[in-house]
């Protein structure tokens, strides 16, 4: 009776184990095993170099146009699908995999005034479909700014040097997407970008 007694309580506890690799404290609504890493968030300069912030040109005119383009900005992340669970008794599977589908950019400035439309650019959602693999890093481009931005207040007031000159704020980006098994999974990063009428050649 006493060996029977050991038996489910070892397996009781075996479940709870279990139990405890599929809950994501990292996203409070997420039951997956797995989870998103941002590992490195990064931009381009105005001279289309690599860094790890963005140099926003609000409006792009040359020598000699009488009208300018506007482009948007294209951040960069790298991010990884890791359990968990260090080593789980299962261990991985594809179902650990995870595949984002869509991600939320908003903007905050330091001194506290964060008004959408007034201070900061609106915030925006866009569409992914990148899988991400247990393991394994990956870059993924997106739109961080968008070309309608720098044609609404507050950039608009840049396009003249005029306004504050230099526009700094934090991009907030939160990805998201699930695993196969359909369980969300959620990562955030952040880049500073400085808006800005940048001399153009």
């Amino acid at each position: 009776m006493k060996a029977m007694t050991q038996v489910i309580r070892l397996l009781g506890l075996a479940v709870l184990a279990i139990g405890l690799t599929s809950c994501n404290p990292m996203e409070s609504e997420s039951e997956s095993a797995s989870m998103l890493v941002v590992e490195r968030m990064q931009g381009t300069t105005v001279d289309e170099q690599i860094s790890d912030y963005v140099q926003s040109d609000v409006i792009i005119q040359k020598a000699g146009e009488e009208t300018g383009t506007i482009v948007a900005d294209i951040g960069r992340a790298t991010m990884s699908c890791r359990l968990l669970a260090p080593a789980p008794p299962l261990g991985s599977s594809g179902w650990n995999d995870v595949v984002v589908t869509r991600y939320v950019v908003s903007y905050t400035r330091v001194d506290g005034r964060n008004t959408p439309g007034v201070d900061v650019p609106y915030p925006f959602e866009g569409s992914l479909s990148t899988v991400f693999k247990v393991g394994y890093s990956q870059e993924i481009a997106f739109v961080i700014v968008r070309e309608v931005a720098k044609a609404e207040p507050p950039l608009i007031g840049l396009h003249t040097g005029g306004a504050e000159g230099v526009l700094q704020v934090t991009a907030k980006v939160e990805f998201y997407g699930h695993d196969m098994a359909n369980k969300s999974v959620k990562a955030t990063g952040y880049i500073p970008i400085f808006f800005a009428n940048y001399a153009n050649e």
